[in-house]
């Protein structure tokens, strides 16, 4: 009975590739070793950004897509198996996606320093503005008032008015005249108690009642 023997070049075949199935369950080992890190090193990415709340989106909305970008990048890496390359590219996005925290804090602190600014900025000019419209006011409605009641005084003394002034205009200018000093009286009293906005808004009630008067007596201020 004859026995087979394999040849030098059968066993060197044998050899090559029993080392490949070796070096390929190695590299299996590994690449099932380095899955579970990948897939943390994500999931730990993922709950920076996360951390970082929907105002990221408003407050650094550049350095949010860069982090997201690149988060992307990673996962489309572990699809394709490549464990290695998110491990070793996870560091520097985790270490983006934390500072996003403190970025979105920043960029909140500064708007809302220069939202109040704004606030204090349009404070001071409607403060100014109604400075300017009582001193105005304060110092043309009772020269106004003085006009009216002269004329009206004069009215009062005629035996016949005017051709340009009935008696029902004359009337009317009196009912306006008296609404005119009650309303400027309301304003200074404001103005007494440092209400400057209802001072102004009293003070344009009278100022409308004292045109209203003089158009009535046919009069022209200034």
């Amino acid at each position: 009975m004859s026995h087979i023997h394999p040849t030098p070049h059968a066993k060197t075949n044998f050899g090559a590739a029993l080392y490949l199935l070796v070096a390929l369950g190695i590299a299996l080992t590994g690449c099932s070793n380095q899955m579970e890190p990948a897939k943390k090193a994500i999931t730990e990415i993922e709950m920076a950004v996360a951390s970082a709340g929907p105002d990221a989106q408003r407050y650094v909305p550049e350095k949010l897509k860069a982090v997201n970008d690149q988060l992307s990048n990673l996962r489309a890496r572990f699809e394709q198996k490549d464990y290695a390359g998110v491990i070793s590219g996870a560091p520097s996005v985790l270490a983006s996606a934390q500072a996003l925290v403190a970025a979105k804090d920043a960029a909140m602190k500064e708007a809302s320093a220069k939202e109040a600014a704004e606030a204090a900025a349009r404070q001071a000019a409607d403060t100014q503005k109604l400075t300017t419209d009582w001193q105005t006011l304060s110092e043309d409605l009772p020269k106004q008032i003085a006009a009216l009641d002269s004329r009206l005084n004069v009215l009062a003394k005629s035996k016949n008015l005017p051709a340009n002034v009935t008696k029902d205009a004359l009337a009317s200018a009196k009912s306006d005249l008296a609404d005119a000093k009650s309303s400027w009286t309301a304003a200074t009293t404001a103005q007494s108690g440092g209400d400057t906005r209802n001072a102004v808004a009293a003070a344009q009630q009278a100022k409308q009642k004292a045109d209203a008067a003089m158009a009535s007596l046919a009069m022209t201020s200034g």
